[in-house]
């Protein structure tokens, strides 16, 4: 089987099968990206296309992020990545994705009314916490929380409407901070704090994380700010796997709670957000074992082991998510004074493999998961929170594309298979089987 790049149409390609040709539209997209359309080739030939993991097919038509891993290039509605975190906080990032322009002031301060009005979670949904063992991990706790809210709130069932949809997400977005901190509480047996209505999205999560009954955690300005910015980050990323799970989900009809909690749940998995936590294991790895940070790169390249949080799936080139977080790194670390071994070892290991042309000339630059690991970790984020850290900002990108599914009135998702089973075969009674 063999494809031409173009055939007499430069709108169409031309699919040569064992049965004949075949010629299919070619799909152009705003940044020039080419796809072949092959949604009739079942259809008129009996052939699908089959791509193991789906690398290569483009799934959706999407207007919310575009990335060329080549470049290095991420946008978020037309707008740079650099350019939004410069810019923007992240709720006003969470509305940029949500409703695809950026907001006015008044559209600004009626979507922060709306989270302030729906950040407190129903007392009886605040009892089920004391239900999960302490030793729960917040990815169960979290998920299996954002479902149970959606029981108090019959109204998300049913989103027919622009503001509808704009108070559900609201809601949705400002409850799964509460959520995700009172799941923390509760795993190191702390009371559950009260979100404060004075304070903004990423301060409001701070003091619920650290604040107590008799003493109130006033959170430093800049550490705010750096949390914004690892919210804002993380807010989308494409047809990655936990979105596309939201999509998957949601093109079954299912509401936007019951979607992003499939959408926690792909998450949590270690190939996809558990790779920030997967950093700071190594160098716990490095500090209890003592080796020099040199000698364990030389031992991980002789082995052909993975330096985890360098180099990127997507990325041939500088994540421009680290660029970003590195600026911010190099600000916020020596401001904190943290005394921290392992934030010692991140800074030499990211200088030891930057001057390392094993790296470098395989384009294996520190990522988004290793500046916002050794971040977290300074700011007093507990390793078994971070991939609840990216869930939280992901949020807003998760909410985007279940948007984006609904009001497009998508199929449901339904992917082929080839099949590679016994072929048919004879029934064999219990007693003959050997």
């Amino acid at each position: 089987m063999s494809t031409d790049a173009v055939a007499a149409d430069p709108q169409t390609a031309r699919l040569e099968l064992p049965s004949g040709p075949i010629d299919l539209p070619v799909v152009v997209g705003t940044e020039e990206e080419h796809a072949v359309d092959v949604a009739t080739l079942r259809a008129q030939t009996g052939y699908i296309t089959l791509d193991e993991g789906y690398r290569n097919t483009g799934s959706v038509r999407s207007d919310i992020t575009f990335i060329d891993g080549e470049k290095g290039i991420l946008r978020y509605r037309g707008y740079p990545i650099e350019v939004v975190c410069e810019h923007a906080s992240f709720v006003e990032t969470a509305l940029l994705l949500i409703h695809g322009e950026l907001p006015t002031q008044d559209q600004k301060d009626r979507f922060s009314e709306l989270l302030t009005k729906h950040q407190m979670i129903h007392e009886s949904v605040r009892q089920m916490f004391d239900g999960f063992p302490p030793s729960a991990h917040p990815m169960a706790v979290l998920s299996s929380m954002i479902n149970a809210i959606s029981c108090f709130q019959p109204s998300i069932m049913n989103i027919d409407d622009e503001e509808t949809f704009e108070e559900t997400a609201a809601m949705l977005l400002s409850k799964v901070r509460s959520v995700a901190a009172a799941a923390y509480k509760t795993s190191i047996g702390h009371p559950i704090m009260y979100p404060d209505p004075k304070l903004k999205y990423c301060e409001n999560f701070l003091h619920m994380m650290f604040s107590f009954p008799l003493g109130r955690h006033t959170p430093d300005p800049d550490v705010a700010r750096a949390l914004n910015l690892i919210f804002a980050l993380h807010a989308d990323h494409e047809q990655n796997c936990s979105t596309s799970t939201v999509r998957m989900v949601g093109s079954s009809g299912a509401n936007l709670f019951a979607s992003c909690a499939a959408g926690v749940c792909a998450l949590w998995g270690p190939l996809h957000g558990g790779a920030n936590t997967a950093v700071m294991n190594q160098l716990n790895e490095i500090h209890r074992s003592g080796i020099k940070t040199r000698d364990y790169i030389d031992k991980l390249k002789s082995a052909k082991g993975k330096l985890f949080g360098f180099g990127h799936g997507v990325y041939k080139t500088y994540d421009p998510r680290a660029k970003v977080l590195k600026t911010v790194a190099d600000q916020i670390l020596p401001k904190l004074g943290v005394d921290d071994p392992l934030l010692d070892i991140a800074r030499e290991l990211e200088q030891t493999a930057l001057s390392d042309d094993y790296f470098v000339s395989r384009n294996l630059y520190p990522n988004v998961d290793f500046y916002s690991g050794i971040l977290l970790r300074a700011m007093g984020i507990p390793t078994n929170m971070f991939t609840v850290m990216f869930a939280i900002g992901r949020m807003p990108g998760w909410i985007a594309h279940w948007w984006e599914v609904k009001r497009n009135k998508s199929r449901i998702y339904r992917p082929r298979q080839v099949y590679t089973g016994p072929a048919e075969r004879a029934w064999v009674p219990i007693e003959q089987r050997g």
